[in-house]
């Protein structure tokens, strides 16, 4: 993905927009209904530019002896944005999921990235462009790689690559119906001729790798070998993926630690080529993932950064939400952690700020907003596991793998969902004495038994995998609707669990039960009702999560205490086996203030274990500093 120096310098010539005036005291909005966060435009001229995500100061006892919720509202007037001249699209707030986008990230073209949510998918769900469509989409291109469009309108090598690479998958191996349209045809053969001219070799091979489907152009395709040993390798993996084949889990591990981590400079990637990855990455998800190949993405940088500290707790949750977060509906496992770590079952959180293809609420972007500190080791998320204070942890995979996380940008350029997106859920950053489980959410049916069996071979105990609204893993409190689509529906749910204390992993399968469930909320007593919209409002996800841990009754309340209670009946939990039980233990955590107080904990301590753990190294770098001058 490339941007020219001219966006760059345009970025700094803007005059900054506005800064947040906030209240007497931050915490009174976050914590007391009555208060709000305000956002004022102020004077242009005295105006300084913010940092994209502006974090709460934190007063941590305020926060705890108030105990009241958050409420932040932006007061920012259309009218003002055009007194100022400034797009409403320019405004960064830090209550809105997008704002958290990092704007170092230059932007895909529209118009082919449409195409790529219609082709870049699986061979049943691909929507053939029509013949205006395809005519649009190879224009553009065209327009592109002569160097006619500038800045947002230039289609970057990602895109270029995973829309290739989709139209030759489709063409070799997709059924007759998600094939190449007449449409797509005829565009085609009228531009292709042009294209051959100003493409990349890595492009025209990716196009039509053995001269088979395009036919001008065939010898730079059938000759490519790529310009270094990593994209060789990546190359002749691309040789059987754009045929419609599959990789073995050696072949996958290899190309993954030989490209990654992506360095990017002057907004460039320097290496291996970004279309050759996408087409990779895309590839793969197009032709549904083997097993093998699932398992490698699953476990290519387990020992990124050596192996994972080991928590001494009795119980951890390894929690997998979707990376890309929720555009519509309440997000509660932030707030289910804070329950469960009341009564010692410990849960871990991990994730991103921000992730395409959604950009949702996520995690991260919550505990930010409320003051906590979202770059954690593994080794400081240990220590807060092992805090009674606490009991729950969340890291950013920005500190607990690198490499993946190098991608966010290219994954923004492919569309659609790579294998990552799968894999990425079924992680271990932190182990356990203990047992440990594994909670992930999935949407399609194909990925149910492929996310178990990720589980199994991690080792752990127990295993849960739910069909939540958005691909999420929280249960709803609705009905299922009389005109719900065919499949499997919002709440069921499957899983494994070990008899024993040895992991599923090991053991035989009269060992390990194995277990399936539509959970109906209203079968353990709740009064069905719709999910709470948040429409990608991050304030106003923590404002319903806060008010739940205050005791306030409703649907936010009631869908912690079914996820909390639920999720520790069918893990088997110790203390769960009767789920009316295990409800009601939920429920006095938040009923007592308990599920409150540790998530307040979190926050303030999020920080102290960061600097204990710098003050500890820096003790260390100074004995070690003071040996060497005593050395003879």
């Amino acid at each position: 993905m490339t941007r020219s120096s001219t966006e760059s310098s345009n970025q700094l010539c803007k005059p900054p927009l506005f800064r947040f005036a906030y209240c007497e005291t931050t915490m009174k909005a976050l914590l007391n209904p009555e208060h709000s966060l305000s956002i004022h435009i102020i004077n242009q001229r005295n105006i300084t530019r913010p940092k994209l995500h502006a974090s709460l100061r934190f007063v941590p006892d305020l926060w705890i002896r108030r105990q009241c919720c958050l409420t932040a509202r932006a007061t920012l007037d259309s009218a003002t944005f055009d007194q100022l001249g400034i797009p409403e699209s320019d405004i960064k707030n830090p209550a809105v999921s997008s704002s958290y986008r990092s704007s170092k990230l230059p932007k895909p073209n529209e118009t082919v990235l449409e195409a790529q949510a219609r082709v870049c998918t699986g061979p049943t769900q691909t929507r053939p462009l029509n013949e205006d469509q395809a005519f649009k989409v190879l224009d553009t291109i065209f327009r592109s790689a002569r160097g006619e469009l500038k800045d947002e309108e230039e289609v970057s090598k990602a895109q270029l690559g995973a829309f290739f690479a989709a139209m030759t998958i489709r063409a070799n191996a997709f059924p007759e119906a998600t094939q190449w349209s007449e449409g797509e045809k005829r565009a085609m053969n009228n531009f292709w001729p042009l294209l051959v001219r100003v493409l990349p070799p890595d492009v025209i091979f990716i196009a039509d790798p053995e001269g088979s489907i395009m036919g001008a152009g065939s010898s730079v395709a059938s000759q490519y070998v790529g310009n270094c040993t990593s994209e060789m390798r990546l190359v002749g993996a691309l040789r059987e993926i754009l045929a419609g084949g599959h990789l073995g889990y050696e072949e996958v591990q290899g190309v993954l630690r030989d490209v990654l981590p992506l360095k990017v400079e002057d907004d460039a990637c320097s290496g291996v080529s970004e279309s050759l990855l996408s087409a990779f990455l895309i590839g793969q998800r197009m032709n549904r993932e083997t097993d093998s190949e699932l398992k490698a993405y699953c476990l290519a940088f387990d020992d990124e950064l050596g192996p994972p500290p080991v928590a001494d707790v009795r119980s951890l949750t390894h929690y997998g939400e979707p990376y890309d977060g929720n555009t519509r509906f309440f997000r509660s496992t932030l707030f289910v952690a804070a329950v469960r770590s009341c009564y010692g079952e410990s849960s871990l959180l991990h994730g991103v700020e921000w992730m395409p293809p959604k950009g949702g609420v996520t995690e991260e972007q919550m505990l930010k907003f409320m003051g906590a500190n979202t770059s954690l080791t593994p080794l400081q998320a240990k220590g807060l596991l092992e805090d009674d204070e606490v009991g729950f942890a969340y890291i950013s995979q920005h500190e607990a793998c690198p490499s993946l996380y190098s991608l966010i940008g290219l994954r923004e350029h492919i569309k659609k969902r790579p294998p990552l997106a799968t894999t990425e859920k079924v992680q271990q950053f932190v182990r356990a004495r203990g047992k440990e489980a594994i909670v992930a959410g999935f949407y399609h049916e194909a990925y149910e038994e492929p996310l178990l069996m990720l589980m199994k071979r991690r080792g752990v105990h127990s295993g849960l995998v739910v069909k939540g609204e958005e691909g999420a893993l929280s249960m709803t409190m609705r009905l299922r609707s009389a005109n719900a689509s065919k499949g499997l529906p919002v709440n069921y749910s499957s899983g494994f669990r070990s008899l024993s204390m040895a992991s599923a992993f090991e053991v035989d399968g009269m060992s390990c039960e194995s277990f399936n469930i539509e959970v109906n909320a209203k079968d353990y007593g709740f009064e069905p009702t719709d999910t709470p919209r948040t429409d990608r409002s991050v304030s106003k996800n923590i404002e319903l999560g806060l008010a739940a841990l205050r005791g306030e009754k409703g649907p936010a309340y009631d869908r912690i205490v079914l996820n909390a209670g639920m999720v520790d009946h069918l893990l088997g939990c110790d203390g769960a086996e009767d789920i009316s039980l295990a409800l009601d233990r939920a429920r006095e955590a938040i009923d007592s203030g308990r599920a409150l107080k540790k998530l307040l904990n979190y926050i303030k301590i999020s920080h102290k274990v960061r600097l204990l753990l710098n003050g500890r190294k820096s003790e260390s770098l100074k004995n070690a500093l003071a040996c060497r001058d005593e050395a003879p």
